[in-house]
């Protein structure tokens, strides 16, 4: 195995990318009927810090339900290779990655593990995370998935096969046009044969949920309002954060949850970066994050309809999760 190795690649253009489209989607966003923000922008320092520490709670069961089926499935994982080039989006601290390449299936061959984020604290942490890993050579790429991918695409080695980490349910946060188009941008930028791991949350009670995403301590509730807390410092934004209370439901009918932040009063917001004042009413909402939740056979479906094939898929019956790899064709 290679000496352990570890490369840090972020790119400025990329990096000033995010800072320009940030302000153009608050503009953007904002302005719709109903209010609306991307929930990818919730992962500032702060944001991944409160992200780390909801998947501790009792009450957010995904990240345990997901880490035990990566250990529980690294062997056959690694046998729809071999790969030689890992590739996750949104890596969070690295402890997914790391579950596998701890076990002894990854640790045959010389990788290049390849992270892409948006967020520079997300991508120190989990690169850290792997620096006890040897025979892996690090990159990270603060950068939006589709140009952090294309980044990879140029940097791998030639005849690589690669698999494609899209993990914590990420999936979720699309809504159903919005995933189709995602997965199929993410298989045009893969090779014959390259696979894709993605970890999806399945339907469950909806009292169980909302408890998920509204716990008993406040912790997601200070992860939706750090959003306004990230406009006013990057964006030169006024919001006044104890005006906007944090609201979970279940939306039977589209099967999601969804976060909303709710305004305790009229007020008027401006967001000089973004060239925006905006006025809201008392009870008037900004809509946050969405979270579909799925069928095994639906998360099926999806891929294949995509450019995907299945290999195998994990089920974790107790917390309703599932792990589906598949190969692009």
């Amino acid at each position: 195995m290679r000496d352990k190795h570890r490369v840090s690649g972020v790119d400025r253009d990329s990096a000033r990318l995010v800072d320009d489209r940030f302000a153009a989607d608050v503009n953007y966003y904002l302005s719709q009927d109903p209010r609306q923000l991307p929930s990818h922008y919730f992962y500032d320092a702060l944001g991944s810090a409160l992200f780390e520490a909801i998947c501790e709670l009792p009450w957010y069961r995904i990240t345990r339900a997901e880490m035990r089926l990566l250990a529980q499935s690294a062997k056959p994982i690694a046998a729809a290779g071999p790969f030689t080039t890992l590739v996750e989006l949104g890596p969070g601290s690295g402890q997914k990655m790391l579950t596998l390449l701890e076990s002894d299936a990854f640790r045959d061959e010389a990788l290049d593990v390849h992270l892409i984020d948006v967020s520079p604290r997300a991508l120190t942490i989990a690169r850290e995370t792997l620096s006890s890993v040897d025979g892996v050579r690090v990159v990270t790429h603060e950068a939006p998935y589709e140009v952090g991918l294309a980044q990879t695409t140029r940097e791998r080695r030639r005849g690589s096969r690669a698999l494609t980490l899209f993990l914590g349910s990420n999936i979720g946060n699309f809504d159903p046009p919005g995933a189709d188009a995602f997965l199929r941008g993410l298989r045009a930028s893969l090779g014959p044969r390259d696979a894709l791991l993605v970890g999806a949350d399945l339907a469950k009670p909806a009292d169980e949920l909302i408890l998920a995403y509204d716990d008993p301590l406040g912790v997601t509730a200070a992860f939706n309002r750090n959003l306004l807390v990230r406009i006013n410092r990057e964006l030169a934004g006024d919001f006044d954060v104890n005006a906007f209370s944090h609201r979970a439901l279940w939306n039977d009918v589209e099967s999601r949850v969804e976060m909303h932040l709710v305004s305790r009063r009229a007020q008027t917001i401006n967001v000089r970066a973004s060239d925006l004042t905006f006025a809201m009413e008392e009870g008037e909402t900004i809509w946050t994050e969405s979270s579909y939740k799925y069928e095994p056979e639906q998360i099926v479906a999806m891929l294949a309809d995509t450019g995907f094939s299945l290999v195998e898929q994990w089920v974790d019956a107790d917390d309703r999760f599932a792990l589906t790899l598949v190969e692009a064709t």
